[in-house]
This record gives structure tokens, C-alpha cells and sequence, in this order.
């Protein structure tokens, strides 16, 4: 636990202390596209973020590499140079889409041809634990494809959901921490060596969102772009495919006995299969609904629109802030629920928990909905959104003295209307001026 947690950190110092220099490169070289009608920012910031990311990443390998406890992971198994190998082309696919804008069906075959590139070395699902059945081996072009459609699965499930500050990067953290628990246990508790490569990337992608995650919480001072929504997708899919491929669930021992005490001893063996849909549940959900929204609507399934679940938790009126923390919470409830009913599948507490955390969750969900008026008599010792809303109609004194005041500056409006637009608390406006669209609709929209 010592070299994971050392790891962690390494992966972590590396990537927080290179965000800053990358995102001055990113505003050098323009990397800061038009405020498009679907973003939720103010102010043009730039991208790039997963430059810093994957140089967190390979830091990471290198410290792994040289301690002790963990470089016989290395030495018995192609695991971690498969994922550098694809984890290099997905990310230099996403740095040309940040700075040019690829077209989406170039990135799709470039998300495929990287699960391709970790299938060939060695990287893929080689048996699947199936209840009342057994081990069921694949064939290699059942392997292949299988491994090929959860990579890009989770890649673009994680890249889906990046839409708000900080979002994409703690979701990720959270089903990583998750993940890295359940491999930590089945390594460690089961003394299976198959899993220490998952343990590694997943104490690693850890790292790299814990280290990118102060940069870019609200307000973002750089987005990771789509260089590192894929890239984290990428090394999350690998560290599933690495438990489900090559931990051999007859080493367990779990299909012996009555069929009830091999069902629950084979929950974490079925788990691996289970647990990489659960931490990606959300933003599996919102691709899944993106989809269909689309197709329904006769646009394209890439096409980009304002309908994800975070755009639709700020239409009901939560903050920026609340929005990212209430998806936060529902996805570690799914992930942590899952891990704890792996370990003790038998207790009803585990059950009840999750489910009184969920129903605490969706009064927190639908808060905004339900938000109580204060009477008039209290109306100055509550927070202002308890209290009652004027009238929208002004006195009509007040209109004639506006009215006055807007006649009398119209001279000193041209002056204001030409003085420069002084930088964001981002720094985002370094290199020109900030966008004066009122209407995010007009600031340079394309579907």
C-alpha cells in the first residue's frame, strides 16, 4: 500500500505542477476556442489540460517501475507498456482535436484503433464468469471485439460528461478510488498477482484527477479537454479489462458448494464485470440518453446540444458548484454501494444504507423544485433565496428617474462602450477581449 500511495502522490505532484505551465502554452498557441451555445463558462479558457495529465501518467509508470514492491509488475506482465502504448495515441488524437477540432468520426476509429493497439499486447478480456455456468473462454475475436466496445464505451461516456467545471476529473476519481479498492482487495485478500497491473492504474488515474482537480474546479483556470476526458476514459476501461481478462475465477475456488454459497462467494468474481457499469453508470446513462435525444430528433448522435444531465441539473436551479457536488454524490453512492456489496453481499444494513442515502439524495436533486417561502415577518433574518420576490413592475417614479439617468449618460455610454474589457479572475482573457455576447446563442454557436 506504501509504493501505491507514493505512486499516487508522485502522479499527482507531477501533473498539478505541469498544469500551470501548460496552460500558458495553451494560451500561447491559441488553444482557447469561441464560447459555444452549450458551454456553461462566461469567458474563453483554454484546453490542453491532458497534456499535463499524460505526462502525470508516465511519471507515474517511471516511480512504479523503479520500487521495489512493484516492479515485478512490470517484469510478469506487457500490461502497463499495452496502456502506455494506447493511453500516447488517444492523447495525441485529443491534443490535435483541442487545438483543430477534429471530426467525431476520426476520433472514433482513432478510440478504436488504441483498444486495438492494448488488445495486440496482450491487454484484453480472455474469459468471462458467467453465474450457473463457470468460466466461459472467448475466442480471440470475441475477446477483441468485447475489449473494443468497452474502451470506447467508457471513453466517450467520460468524455460526454465533461461539461462542467471539475466534473469529468472527480467522477473519474471517485469510480478510480473504487476501483482501486476492490483490485487492492483481490489482489491482497486473494494473494492474486494477475491483479496488481489494475491496482497500479488505478491508484495512478487517481493521481492524475487529484492532481489536475485544483486547476480546474469552478471557476476553471484550464479544461483538460478532449486530451484528457479520453485519456482518463482510456485508463479507466484498461484497468477494468485488466481484472476481467487475466484474474482466473477458478483460482477463487468459488464454484464449489450449494448453488446459494457459490453465488455469494462469486460476487467478486462477478464484480469486475459489474463494477466498471456501475462507476461510469451516470455518464454511461447520459450517453446512453444523448443518443437516443438526438436520433429522436433526426440530428446526429455526435451532434452537441444543451441535454446532458449536468446542463439540465443547472436548468432546475442549482448553482454551478452544487450541480458538480450532487453528481459527485450520486456516483459515489453507485460505486462505494457496489464495492461494499461485493464484500458483504449477505448484510440487509449495506442495503439500507444505499437506500436511505438515495432517497437523501433525490430530495437534494429536486431541492430547487420545493424551495420554501419565508413569511413576510421573516423576510430579513432568512438567505435571500427564501425570500419572496418583488414586484417585477417598477414605480412609475422609478422608470422616469432610469429613464433621466440613461439620457444623461448617453455621451459617457460610447466612451465605456470603447475601453477594453479588463481580464477574468482566470487570466482566460490574457490574449484578447472578452466575448460581449449577452446571448450565448450568438457567440460563435454550432450545434
Amino acid at each position: 500500500m506504501r509504493d501505491y500511495l507514493l505512486t499516487l502522490c508522485v502522479t499527482a505532484a507531477v501533473t498539478y505542477l505541469l498544469t500551470g505551465p501548460v496552460r500558458k502554452f495553451a494560451i500561447a498557441t491559441g488553444a482557447m476556442p469561441e464560447i459555444r451555445a452549450r458551454d456553461v463558462h462566461r469567458e474563453p479558457t483554454p484546453r490542453l489540460g491532458g497534456i499535463a495529465m499524460f505526462f502525470g501518467l508516465c511519471a507515474g509508470l517511471l516511480v512504479a517501475d523503479h520500487l521495489q514492491n512493484l516492479n515485478s509488475v512490470f517484469e510478469q506482465s506487457n500490461e502497463p507498456r499495452a496502456l502506455l502504448s494506447g493511453a500516447a495515441l488517444i492523447w495525441l488524437i485529443g491534443v490535435l482535436d483541442d487545438k483543430f477540432e477534429l471530426d467525431a468520426l476520426i476520433k472514433l476509429g482513432a478510440q478504436m484503433i488504441s483498444a486495438g493497439v492494448m488488445v495486440a499486447q496482450g491487454l484484453t478480456i480472455l474469459w468471462l464468469p458467467i453465474p450457473g455456468v463457470g468460466t466461459v473462454a472467448l475466442t480471440p475475436w470475441q475477446g477483441t471485439l468485447l475489449t473494443v466496445a468497452l474502451v470506447v464505451l467508457t471513453i466517450n461516456a467520460v468524455n460526454f460528461v465533461d461539461g462542467l467545471d471539475g466534473l469529468a476529473a472527480g467522477m473519474v476519481c471517485i469510480a478510480a478510488a473504487a476501483f482501486f479498492l476492490y483490485a487492492y482487495r483481490l489482489w491482497y485478500g486473494y494473494t492474486i498477482e494477475a491483479a496488481a497491473p489494475a491496482t497500479l492504474f488505478a491508484a495512478i488515474l487517481m493521481g492524475m484527477c487529484l492532481g489536475f482537480l485544483p486547476h480546474n474546479m469552478h471557476p476553471a483556470r484550464i479544461f483538460m479537454g478532449d486530451s484528457g476526458s479520453m485519456l482518463i476514459g482510456l485508463i479507466l476501461a484498461a484497468s477494468a479489462i485488466s481484472i476481467t481478462g487475466q484474474v482466473d475465477p477458478d483460482a477463487l475456488k468459488i464454484f464449489e458448494g450449494s448453488t446459494r454459497q457459490a453465488t455469494h462467494a462469486a460476487l467478486p468474481v462477478f464484480i469486475p464485470l459489474v463494477l466498471p457499469l456501475t462507476i461510469i453508470a451516470i455518464p454511461m446513462a447520459d450517453l446512453v440518453l444523448a443518443i437516443v435525444r438526438r436520433t429522436w430528433k433526426g440530428q446526429s448522435p455526435f451532434a452537441a446540444d444543451r441535454g446532458h444531465l449536468h446542463h439540465r441539473l443547472l436548468e432546475i436551479g442549482h448553482s454551478h458548484s452544487r450541480a458538480v457536488l450532487i453528481m459527485y454524490f450520486w456516483s459515489a453512492l453507485i460505486a462505494f454501494g457496489t464495492l461494499a456489496y461485493s464484500v458483504h453481499s449477505t448484510s440487509m444494513w449495506i442495503v439500507l444504507g444505499v437506500v436511505a442515502l438515495s432517497a437523501i439524495g433525490l430530495v437534494l436533486l429536486l431541492l430547487p423544485r420545493f424551495t420554501p417561502r419565508a413569511p413576510r415577518w421573516a423576510q430579513s433574518v432568512v438567505p435571500p433565496r427564501y425570500r419572496r420576490r418583488k414586484p417585477a413592475v417598477a414605480p412609475a417614479e422609478a422608470v422616469e428617474s432610469v429613464d433621466a439617468a440613461q439620457s444623461a449618460g448617453d455621451g459617457d455610454a460610447a466612451e465605456e462602450e470603447r475601453e477594453p474589457v479588463p481580464a477574468g479572475v482566470n487570466g482566460a482573457t490574457a490574449i484578447g477581449h472578452r466575448s460581449r455576447f449577452s446571448d450565448r446563442s450568438k457567440a460563435g454557436a454550432r450545434g
